[in-house]
C-alpha cells in the first residue's frame, strides 16, 4: 500500500456561509462530520485540515486532529492541500471536500487505489451516473466522458456528448452519462507541480480546475460511486442538512 494523507481544505471567509466549517449540524461542527467520516476510510494513515483560520485550526485541534495554518491569499482548496502537502510524508493526498458532512469513506478508499493501482494516471477521481435531464443539462454540474479504461476525456460544464439523433429522454437508458464527483487523489509529486502552473485556457473557460490536468497533457483516472454527495453551500442547504440528520441520521 502506498503512504496515503487526506487533507481537508477549511476556508472561513465563504461569501455565501461566513464559517461554514464550524457550522453546527445536530451540536457538531461540520468539519468534525468530514473529519470522522474521512478517517474511517481505510486508505489513509492520517487526515490533517489546511484552514486560514484560527478559530478553525483551533476546533481541529480541540478534537485531538492534527491541523494547520495556510496563508489566506491562497486562491483555492488545491493551492491549500498542497501548501501542506510539503510538509508531510506522503505517496498520494487526497482532496477532500469540507462542505461535505455525510462524505463516505468507500469513495476516499475508491481514489486512492485508482494511483496504487496503476501507474499511469497522476490523479484519480469519482464519477457518477446521471439519471435526470435536469442535471445534465445544468452548467452547475460539471459533466464528464471518460474513455473504456475510465481515463478521463474532458470534463465540461456544457451536455456532454452531445446526442445528434433521437430524443434527449432515451440518453438516460441507452447509455452512461457521468457527472464529476468532486474528490481528488494526486501523486505527491505531481499536486505540487501542479500547484506552480498558471490556469490554463480551457480551464479559464470553463472555471473547472481539473481541465488543468488534461491540458497540461497528464491523465485522470476515474471510478464510479454510487453515492451522490450532499454539499453545504447555502443557508438553505444548512437548513435541508439538519431536517435530513433530525429524520435519517444513522451512525455509520
Amino acid at each position: 500500500m502506498a503512504r496515503a494523507v487526506g487533507i481537508i481544505p477549511a476556508r472561513y471567509g465563504s461569501t455565501r456561509l461566513p464559517g461554514k466549517p464550524l457550522i453546527d449540524l445536530a451540536g457538531k461542527p461540520m468539519i468534525q462530520w468530514v473529519l470522522e467520516n474521512a478517517k474511517k476510510a481505510s486508505s489513509l494513515i492520517d487526515v490533517f485540515v489546511a484552514t486560514d483560520h484560527s478559530r478553525i485550526f483551533q476546533k481541529v485541534k480541540e478534537m485531538g486532529c492534527e491541523a494547520f495554518m495556510t496563508p489566506s491569499e491562497l486562491s483555492s482548496g488545491t493551492d491549500r492541500i498542497a501548501f501542506v502537502a510539503k510538509e508531510i510524508d506522503a505517496e498520494i493526498v487526497v482532496n477532500i471536500q469540507g462542505d461535505e458532512p455525510f462524505l463516505h469513506p468507500e469513495d476516499i478508499d475508491r481514489v486512492v487505489h485508482l494511483l496504487e493501482e496503476d501507474p499511469v494516471p497522476s490523479v484519480g477521481t469519482l464519477v457518477k451516473r446521471i439519471q435526470r435531464k435536469e442535471e445534465w443539462e445544468s452548467p452547475n454540474t460539471a459533466k464528464v466522458v471518460v474513455d473504456e479504461n475510465g481515463y478521463a476525456l474532458y470534463f465540461s460544464r456544457s451536455p456532454i456528448p452531445f446526442f445528434r439523433d433521437g430524443k434527449a429522454k432515451d440518453m438516460f437508458s441507452q447509455y452512461a452519462l457521468y457527472k464529476h464527483v468532486g474528490i481528488y487523489s494526486y501523486r505527491k509529486d505531481f499536486l505540487l507541480q501542479f500547484a506552480q502552473w498558471s490556469p490554463t485556457p480551457l480551464e479559464q473557460i470553463e472555471k473547472l480546475e481539473q481541465l488543468r490536468v488534461l491540458q497540461k497533457g497528464y491523465r485522470i483516472k476515474t471510478a464510479e460511486t454510487p453515492f451522490d454527495p450532499i454539499c453545504v453551500d447555502t443557508p438553505e442547504d444548512v437548513a435541508r442538512v439538519r431536517e435530513w440528520i433530525q429524520h435519517n441520521f444513522i451512525e455509520r
